[in-house]
């Protein structure tokens, strides 16, 4: 049975929403409200500015494309609005985050027939330019690429009657804000649009750029003490640095987790791990900055649907992705930051359903342990490393049998001393080539085996015999130097 703890008791048909927006949620099955949903959407459909905080996985985005999609439909298009003016903007600080909030807005508007946009970095460059120079009513986006095309006035923002900023303080982590202040600053003023802002953590200078670009923004914070899940279980391991690859191995082979997300600090650190859990069997994938945005987008949906066990990523993975049934989630490298600790153990125990996270306190992390279990206020449960938990990892070579192996040194030798020895020594060459020239007449002269038959390397010739044939050859092969006169 679905747990269904997470939800209030209001439901969606409670509010003022239009029709096409009901049977979307009809069809999407959502029914009743989450808590931030339940507090935020009042505020935004009277059509005003709330600044939203609550825990990942509850219900955020759909709260604001709902306040998007209804605004749309109940305000007319403005007459200062041209062809290719866009009535809503949502910027978010990830690629992943904005294909995911696009996806969710296909599913929620699919009957209002408002014409979506999706623009971030990666790919599809000129695609993205031709259906943004068609027209949209909803721009959803990085700052990065929605910038490029805005210089190029393939849109513009004169008409923007809603602004969303989805997960702020990631905003601020990831070096946007004078982007997003860019932007901000070429739309109408905040006293005409509706401005939603909605973070895992509202912190100051979020609070500061909320004031300096809202309408008054209402706070509104659900669940603000508890920072990690009620269902969640967070253990501790203190390994050393060439225990934690084992260590993963026996975790992985003791919990035999459905889908497991694996966090490291490093891109190369997740490429070590990803190659081990492969050798061991694993349907792995690793998931970083490095690898290019296709691929990265086929990997979190293999993931997503069961093809692939095993996600490694960095944080790239840590904020706002919605993976349905999470297993565990083991943090390989504890974070520099408390915060992103919470992010990345928010990808488990998602909508009130119970997880499982596991953290690495190694020898160059473990310091960061004090300030993680000081910020979600509770310590995290020790566990003890035994010898039935560690798991060898499995030789390459056992892996790839099926590879052709090149031999050692000391076994390609004996074939150099074969071929060595199927040639005659070069003294007995020699002195075979002085009676050839002095004491047999040359016609006489018969292979006595077949290796003898084969072509022989021309004979030296005697320096005692011919000298001067003897200084022509060493002329042509070792050419004097030649001295080349100053200049100057």
């Amino acid at each position: 049975m679905e747990d269904t703890s997470y939800l209030t008791k209001t439901r969606f048909t409670e509010f003022a929403l239009e029709p096409q927006l009901l049977e979307g949620l009809a069809d999407a099955g959502f029914e009743y409200c989450t808590k931030i949903q339940a507090e935020s959407l009042p505020v935004a459909l009277a059509g005003r500015d709330v600044a939203g905080q609550a825990q990942t996985g509850t219900g955020k985005t759909a709260a604001f494309l709902l306040a998007i999609f209804n605004h749309l439909l109940t305000h007319p298009r403005p007459e200062s609005a041209g062809p290719l003016s866009t009535r809503a903007v949502v910027l978010a600080p990830t690629r992943e985050l904005a294909i995911q909030i696009h996806r969710d807005a296909q599913v929620l508007g699919r009957t209002t027939g408002l014409k979506l946009g999706l623009v971030y970095g990666g790919t599809g460059y000129q695609e993205q330019r031709e259906t943004l120079a068609g027209g949209v009513d909803v721009l959803i986006g990085t700052p990065g690429r929605l910038i490029d095309y805005f210089k190029q006035q393939v849109f513009d923002l004169n008409a923007v009657q809603v602004l969303v900023l989805d997960e702020a303080d990631r905003m601020f982590d990831l070096g946007f804000i004078k982007d997003i202040r860019y932007v901000l600053r070429r739309m109408p003023p905040p006293t005409e649009r509706l401005n939603l802002l909605f973070s895992a953590t509202l912190s100051h200078r979020v609070n500061e750029l909320g004031y300096e670009h809202m309408n008054n923004p209402e706070e509104i914070k659900i669940d603000a003490d508890v920072i990690v899940a009620e269902r969640l279980l967070e253990e501790v391991y203190y390994p050393a640095n060439a225990e934690k690859l084992p260590l993963l191995l026996g975790l992985m082979r003791q919990t035999a987790g459905d889908r497991v997300l694996v966090f490291s600090n490093m891109r190369v650190t997740c490429d070590r791990v990803g190659r081990a859990l492969k050798q061991q069997g694993y349907t792995a994938a690793v998931l970083s900055g490095d690898v290019p945005q296709q691929k990265r987008e086929q990997l979190l949906n293999a993931f997503k649907e069961g093809k692939r066990q095993v996600l490694v990523a960095t944080d790239v993975a840590a904020r706002g992705l919605h993976i349905p049934s999470v297993s565990h989630v083991i943090n390989y490298d504890l974070p520099q930051d408390a915060e992103d600790y919470v992010h990345r153990i928010g990808r488990t125990a998602r909508a009130g359903a119970s997880g499982h996270a596991i953290s690495f306190a190694c020898e160059d992390h473990a310091f960061s342990l004090l300030d993680i279990e000081q910020y979600i206020g509770h310590p995290l449960v020790r566990q003890e490393i035994s010898e039935a938990v560690l798991e060898r990892p499995v030789a390459r070579s056992q892996t790839n049998s099926d590879k052709p192996r090149k031999s050692p040194a000391h076994e390609r030798t004996p074939k150099r001393d074969e071929k060595a020895s199927a040639r005659p020594p070069r003294r007995e060459r020699t002195s075979q080539s002085n009676r050839n020239t002095t004491d047999e007449p040359r016609s006489e002269a018969k292979p006595a085996t077949a290796a003898a038959a084969a072509p022989a390397a021309p004979a030296p010739i005697p320096v005692a015999a011919k000298p001067e044939v003897v200084r022509r050859v060493q002329s042509s092969r070792h050419r004097p130097k030649v001295e080349v006169p100053a200049v100057g």
